[in-house]
């Protein structure tokens, strides 16, 4: 039975981010009546300054092996890559124990696995909106890995290649010395190893989010911008309206992809979801030469992207709290990284003032085994969530709203979410 079998009204999806505009765009493909409540605008939120990767290279769980080793040596450093600020607060503590007990090695290959076999139809869907007159504005130009040592680059190289166990193409080698970055013109002379990994993507997240907007209006889904959902009126197991602060919103399923805010709408549900708040950093720069692919910098974990006729430099992860605080020293810290790879294309942190556009932060939702949750909402018929994607909501946007577009029509679960449910997070 679907999930809307017996009820009327629209599937009233939460959230105006990649996630949800997707979830809402399969909903309305499949015939469903879809409304989208948003509480500021359409892509307002992590999806618009993250650094748009559509990647499969880079889709894994940030629990790794090695990886809880690293945030502690950051304690007290905020210029490093991944910075760990602990809170006297106990939901924290239990997020980092459960965090460190998923970055054993069979526990980083089972969620690797998961992600993997969800992407399997990642770039056939944006083709597929592509074909439908939506603007998704990917381009494929691949990934170059950039490194300032040939040893990390091929500790890199070998680990990647084992992973990818022909889900997508590596080379054979890495390339170095001054030959490493004729890879890409953007790259300095002290990157002296490096590597592409050809047909990777990227998007421009905003205007990416717009076009899904423009499409889902254009197919008579009514979308509520600065509505803010405060509550759930409930019946018999299954939810029956969404309070605002002045009305209600009748509906036959409503789908949770609120991001960040998706924990407090879950409580009103009765169920607890562990998000934590993984702070990224970007910012956009005019650099000559830019970029051509998007790139990865190794030693320190930032990243490029050509995006909408500028460069967006972004990186870390920043575990903090759930706040959207700005920490300048962070922003600093993605530009000094970024000095090593793309040359000295400023002199002085106080230059960054005046040569930087749209410093962003973002709160980037995490479960603490690293996977989202996409599932129907223990207790409840026609409750739904999509939510903790981390870093990789642009990369699996499209997936997640097929298949849990499939799910609420169906009401059948498809094999490839099982690892996404809900029940994973009792374990």
């Amino acid at each position: 039975m679907s999930a809307a079998s017996g009820s009327s009204g629209p599937v009233v999806v939460v959230g105006g981010g990649v996630v949800g505009l997707c979830t809402a765009y399969y909903l309305a493909a499949a015939g469903r009546e879809v409304e989208v409540v948003e509480r500021r605008q359409l892509g307002s939120g992590v999806s618009r300054g993250n650094a748009g990767w559509v990647c499969l290279s880079h889709s894994t769980p940030v629990p790794a092996p090695g990886v809880v080793r690293y945030a502690l040596r950051s304690l007290g450093r905020p210029d490093s890559p991944l910075y760990l600020r602990p809170l006297p607060d106990p939901a924290f503590v239990r997020w980092l124990w459960r965090f460190w007990r998923s970055s054993t090695p069979a526990a980083f290959r089972r969620g690797y696995a998961a992600i993997a076999e969800l992407n399997r139809d990642t770039f056939g869907l944006f083709d597929g909106m592509r074909e439908a007159g939506v603007d998704t504005t990917l381009t494929r130009p691949g990934m170059v890995h950039a490194f300032l040592s040939p040893a990390e680059a091929r500790h890199h190289l070998a680990i990647q290649r084992e992973m990818a166990d022909g889900h997508y193409p590596v080379p054979d080698d890495i390339t170095t010395g001054a030959e490493a970055r004729l890879l890409d013109e953007a790259l300095s002379p002290a990157v002296r190893a490096a590597y592409l990994v050809a047909g990777e993507g990227v998007v421009d997240p905003e205007a990416f989010a717009r076009a899904l907007g423009e499409a889902l209006a254009a197919a008579g889904v009514k979308i509520h911008e600065n509505a803010e959902i405060t509550g759930f009126r409930s019946a018999g197991g299954r939810v029956t309206a969404l309070r605002t602060a002045d009305s209600e919103l009748p509906c036959s399923a409503v789908v949770v992809a609120a991001g960040m805010r998706s924990p407090g709408l879950l409580r009103r549900l009765g169920h607890h979801l562990p998000l934590q708040a993984g702070k990224g950093y970007s910012f956009s720069v005019d650099l000559d030469p830019a970029p051509r692919h998007t790139l990865y910098f190794g030693e320190r974990r930032a990243v490029a992207s050509p995006i909408g006729g500028t460069t967006r430099i972004g990186g870390t992860m920043e575990l903090s709290g759930n706040n959207n605080r700005l920490d300048w020293r962070r922003i600093v810290a993605v530009a000094l990284a970024s000095r090593h790879y793309l040359g000295r294309w400023f002199d002085d942190p106080d230059d960054l003032v005046g040569l930087i556009r749209d410093p962003w932060v973002g709160g980037r939702p995490f479960l603490p085994d690293g996977l989202p949750v996409i599932d129907r909402v223990p207790g409840h018929d026609n409750a739904f969530a999509a939510t903790g994607h981390g870093m990789l909501g642009v990369t699996l946007g499209p997936v997640t709203g097929h298949r849990l577009a499939e799910y609420v029509v169906t009401g059948r679960r498809p094999e490839a979410l099982v690892p996404f449910r809900f029940g994973r997070l009792r374990s």
